[in-house]
């Protein structure tokens, strides 16, 4: 088996944003200082002048004003190119402190002036109500930039998000919502690192995760699952200690088998546009090839 990067590059090059084309080259540049800096530039692009990212940056919310979905994807993309702490990285975290509610987590969005093709979830979400679904996703990605950022890792907001999580995980009696287990799981990893209390409550989520490491998650879209290395996509990590090595060999199997003869890779879950459609098949190709790549294929 193999995967085709020209093809890849060739459907982004047709329908993907920038910023995941800017991804891709970056991926296929040897993480060249221009290649980063393409990846910033483009970020920078969903900026707003308060510090936070929107603009679509997150495709099923394209409205413009900064949101915390907005910050999960810029932090992604931040961490991707490698990025000791910037201005902009580190105004980002000031805005997440800024929005942060007074337990420490961030609400799953904030206000939408106008909804227009952004999904009902964002839009009909409790802008006053802690969600550790979102809370631990932006926390993971922020925990992931922290790694080699001192910056980033001693900022205060960091400190009280991570309280947050640890508390809201302690809480948990029952399995979670697959979304929620699985930033949940992502964001114990990524704590791990400086936090070594994550570990034993890695191994408690653990118990939640099938052999197979397949979430099925109930209310979306008909066979939408979250995957093995959704949650766990990086060898070496605490989080695949949860599952056996013949369960990631299948799914890489199935990630690597899964590009598409337009050389894009699919999304099982429902798009609430036609843009945000592409830009997640965008994303999605950048993300597998990424994790195909960590992963020696």
């Amino acid at each position: 088996m193999s995967i085709d990067i020209g093809r890849a590059a060739t459907f982004l090059a047709a329908h993907g944003r920038v910023l995941d084309r800017r991804r891709l080259a970056l991926l296929n540049g040897g993480a060249s200082p221009t290649a980063r800096a393409a990846v910033l530039a483009a970020v920078d692009g969903y900026r707003n002048g308060d510090g936070g990212y929107g603009w679509g940056i997150e495709p099923d919310l394209r409205a413009p004003e900064s949101q915390p979905a907005g910050a999960l994807h810029a932090l992604e993309a931040i961490g991707d190119a490698g990025a000791e702490a910037t201005p902009a990285t580190t105004q980002l975290f000031d805005w997440l402190y800024s929005v942060t509610l007074p337990d420490g987590g961030l609400p799953f969005a904030l206000p939408i002036a106008n909804p227009v093709a952004c999904a009902p979830f964002w839009v009909e979400s409790d802008p006053e109500e802690s969600s550790l679904q979102i809370t631990a996703g932006v926390a993971a990605q922020a925990h992931r930039l922290a790694r080699d950022d001192q910056k980033a890792s001693e900022h205060p907001w960091l400190a009280r998000v991570t309280r947050y999580c640890f508390d809201a995980i302690d809480q948990m009696d029952e399995k979670p919502f697959a979304y929620v287990l699985s930033f949940a799981l992502q964001f114990l990893d990524a704590a791990a690192d400086n936090h070594p209390e994550a570990h034993e409550r890695l191994q408690r989520l653990g118990t939640y995760v099938p052999a197979d490491g397949a979430i099925p998650v109930e209310g979306g879209a008909a066979g939408e699952t979250l995957r093995l290395l959704d949650f766990a996509p990086e060898p070496g990590r605490p989080v695949r200690s949860l599952v056996d090595e013949a369960a990631v060999v299948a799914d890489l199997d199935r990630l690597e088998n899964g590009q598409q003869s337009d050389g894009g890779w699919v999304v099982d879950f429902t798009s609430y546009s036609e843009a945000a459609a592409l830009e997640w098949r965008g994303y999605a190709t950048v993300s597998a090839v990424a994790i195909l790549r960590a992963n020696g294929r």
